[in-house]
Formats: C-alpha cells, structure tokens, sequence
C-alpha cells in the first residue's frame, strides 16, 4: 500500500496507507484527516478537496478538463500544484507522496 502524507492546515502531519484505487479524498475523510470537506463526494463537482501537491507530481496523470474547470473555483489561493484530491488515485507510484492542505475550502 502507498504511504500518503498528509499536512494539515494547522501542520499536523498525517501519513496513511492507502489501498491501491482509492483517492487521496477518501484516505482523507476515512482517517480524520482535517482539511478537506469533500461536499460531493468525490465526483469532481464541488472543489472542497483542493490540495497542493508538493512531491510526486511528476507521477501523476495530467488533470482532466472538469479537474481543471473545478480548479477555478477552489476557495483557498490557486497553485501550480493544485489538486483536487478526489482525482488522484492512490497507486504504488505514489508512495511517500506528500500533500498539503490549504487553509480553507469553502
């Protein structure tokens, strides 16, 4: 299993395995992990898992259309980084990933 870091808005630091297939969101929100609201859950219709993705990034699959439409209306500053997190699917590429999670999302 992938071993995901998470960094809290308060800089608390979260790492979680996570099972092959699953998002980053629901790593989040199924460990407790504080920052993310994840309204919709999970498909890709409401910008309140936004995260900054601060290693890996290299990894990952380029962010679809609707990613990037729903990027435009995260509530916390845009990035180059930015992520939403229920898009990014936990795989053994990925482990040792580390994200942050912004100070708001709503």
């Amino acid at each position: 299993m992938p071993r995901i870091t998470y960094i809290e808005p308060s800089g608390n630091q979260t790492e979680i395995d996570l099972p092959e297939g699953w998002s980053l969101m629901q790593g989040a929100t199924s460990n407790g992990v504080e920052g993310i609201e994840a309204e919709c859950g999970g498909s890709c219709a409401c910008a309140t898992c936004h995260c900054y993705v601060e290693s890996h990034a290299d990894r990952l699959p380029a962010p679809s259309e609707t990613e990037l439409s729903m990027l435009d209306h995260v509530a916390a500053e845009r990035r180059p980084n930015s992520r939403l997190s229920c898009q990014l699917k936990a795989s053994a590429d990925l482990d040792g990933m580390v994200v942050r999670l912004p100070i708001c999302q709503s």
